[in-house]
């Protein structure tokens, strides 16, 4: 399995924006979808984003579509969230994880490894 270590959460206002990073190591990165979660207290974890192996194909929540952008850096085993235009329903605790699935997968069965997840606050 692959380690996966999440940063740059925190506390921002409404319409602001943040990066979120999700760095990994232990297996080949690149080897790997890779998306990104949340899960809001008394909620669901749910899917946000994800991205191919290669960063070519991009798939997104509904919710997220135009404010938040998914991407990777194979060459630093790293994988990204751009949020813009942060809403306070977007306060989550957001988790990064990995498939061996090919691309699309958007369910959290289909991701076999997890970071420890990155609290996100929008304040109103």
């Amino acid at each position: 399995q692959v380690q996966l270590v999440e940063s740059g959460g925190g506390l921002v206002q409404a319409g602001g924006s943040l990066r979120l990073s999700c760095a990994a190591s232990g297996r080949t990165f690149s080897r790997y979808a890779m998306g990104w979660f949340r899960q809001a207290p008394g909620k669901e974890r749910e899917f946000v984003a994800a991205v191919s192996r290669s960063g070519g194909g991009t798939y997104y929540a509904d919710f997220v579509k135009g404010r938040f952008t998914i991407s990777r850096d194979n060459a630093k085993s790293t994988v990204y969230l751009q949020m813009n235009s942060l809403k306070p329903e977007d306060t989550a605790v957001y988790y990064c994880a990995a498939s061996q699935w090919p691309a699309g997968r958007t369910t959290k069965a289909d991701f076999g490894s997890w970071g420890q997840g990155t609290q996100v606050t929008v304040s109103s």
